[in-house]
């Protein structure tokens, strides 16, 4: 139940002159968790005569502040934002498919492919497993060994969907928590290698030079990554074939897809990458998983491009809370035990700050990404040729909405190309109070005119 202090606080707002401006705010933002409060102003001036045009000031808004999105991509933080930036990725990825965007639709007849890059083990974790529609038992093992720990390496168990122990090793003594996070931490490179190696391996499978199939060919990619339960990446990746001009030109027609899948088989268990011995570590060389899933894209096939551009954009906004991760970073001198994470995931940030300590290490800057559990990539990537970018995508959005603000008369009508746009802002804060909060949940669901 509110408190008598928190019930006035909301009548105050309410009875508040400014509320309906204040309300506009908030709708504008589309229910941002965190907006970010702007103070300025902005002046349109005609260049040749230096009359104004028109201006716009925050004095005029309520507590003389502008609210406007977060725009975060991350769903834990910002539910609403997040959802902005799915949509984006959506509409990013399903363009290098079928079109739009400035893509042209010829772009759907092009030999693609939807491929799973995956992470090697580090040691035996809870699983849930199907087969069909049946729950198949985790790990069973009739005469299952005893690991040094004095732990069966064994689990019988039939995990639902919300198991908590899903992802956590079986003996967490056992697992290898320095090769988890230093694969999280060269994932990156991994996936740099894989491209310039499938590249190479293309061009040898067409009997050309790396040189002469850029004038014949481009490979165009977008890939997000995935954190698994157990705490490491997948990357999940769209790779095409175009013309030498990108999707505006097709591919030649001995370029297909099965060639195409060949030199991913190839370049996936081709690429390594070396990481020197430090400290009580030994060396290591990282590379992908033996499990790799590469699937035909065909909109009239099981795959279709709908289904790779929802199931793409989906990870786009996730990160490593869903391993039971924080979402924010942590300083090294925290106190891990305190933290309200699981005790997987505090291993795993645990292992961070200590091979970040080591001078070998220090390039991979593992205890700055310690929240991400090492990974400190870009969650979301493409190519060049792939499709529009997500500054087009937002520009459009602007555009839409000077438009509709030229519509209803909150602005002039000018040409922006021959004025003048003087502007000034600067930081003053973000969030809302929790009064605040409660009207902006409440106007989701209320209609502005009820």
């Amino acid at each position: 139940m509110a408190s008598p202090d928190t019930v006035a606080e909301l009548i105050a707002r309410l009875d508040d002159p400014d509320h309906d401006r204040w309300a506009a705010q908030i709708r504008r933002t589309g229910g941002c968790r965190q907006p970010i409060h702007l103070r300025g102003h902005v002046l349109h001036v005609d260049p040749a005569t230096g009359g104004r045009l028109h201006t716009y000031s925050t004095a005029t808004e309520p507590g003389g502040i502008l609210r406007v999105p977060c725009k975060t991509r991350r769903a834990s933080r910002c539910p609403s934002c997040a959802e902005t930036y799915r949509a984006d990725t959506y509409h990013l990825i399903r363009a290098g498919l079928v079109g739009g965007k400035g893509v042209p639709p010829t772009v759907a007849t092009h030999p693609c492919l939807f491929v799973t890059l995956t992470a090697p083990s580090f040691g035996l974790v809870h699983t849930r497993r199907e087969r069909g529609a049946k729950l198949l038992p985790c790990h069973p093992r009739r005469n299952a060994r005893t690991c040094p720990h004095g732990r069966v390496l064994s689990c019988t168990a039939k995990h639902s969907a919300d198991d908590s122990r899903l992802g956590e090793p079986l003996c967490p003594d056992c697992y290898d928590y320095s090769g988890s996070v230093l694969f999280n931490a060269v994932a990156p490179e991994l996936w740099r290698r894989f491209t310039e190696a499938l590249r190479r391996r293309f061009a040898k499978l067409s009997g050309l030079t790396l040189k002469a199939l850029k004038e014949k060919v481009t490979i165009s990619f977008a890939k997000v990554a995935e954190y698994q339960r157990r705490g490491v990446v997948h990357l999940h990746a769209v790779i095409r074939l175009d013309g030498p001009d990108g999707p505006e030109s097709p591919p030649p027609p001995w370029a297909s897809a099965e060639a195409l899948a060949d030199a991913v088989r190839h370049a996936a268990s081709a690429v390594t990458v070396p990481i020197p011995a430090a400290g009580v570590e030994p060396a290591k060389v990282l590379r992908w998983g033996t499990q790799l899933d590469i699937r035909h894209i065909a909109m009239d096939g099981d795959l279709t491009e709908q289904a790779v551009a929802s199931y793409v954009a989906k990870y786009a906004t996730k990160a490593a809370e869903c391993v039971g991760a924080l979402d924010q970073r942590i300083n090294p001198l925290t106190d891990l035990d305190t933290l309200p994470i699981r005790d997987h995931a505090r291993r795993l940030i645990a292992a961070c700050l200590r091979l970040g300590a080591l001078d070998e290490l220090a390039d991979l800057r593992l205890i700055q990404w310690a929240h991400m559990l090492g990974f400190r990539g870009h969650f979301s990537t493409k190519s060049r040729h792939y499709s529009t970018t997500m500054g087009d995508i937002r520009a459009d959005r602007t555009e839409h909405a000077r438009a509709e603000a030229v519509t209803t008369g909150r602005l002039p009508l000018f040409d922006e190309d021959t004025v003048l746009v003087i502007s000034h802002w600067e930081y003053v804060g973000k969030g809302l109070s929790p009064v605040d909060a409660l009207l902006a949940s409440l106007r989701l669901v209320v209609s502005p005119d009820a």
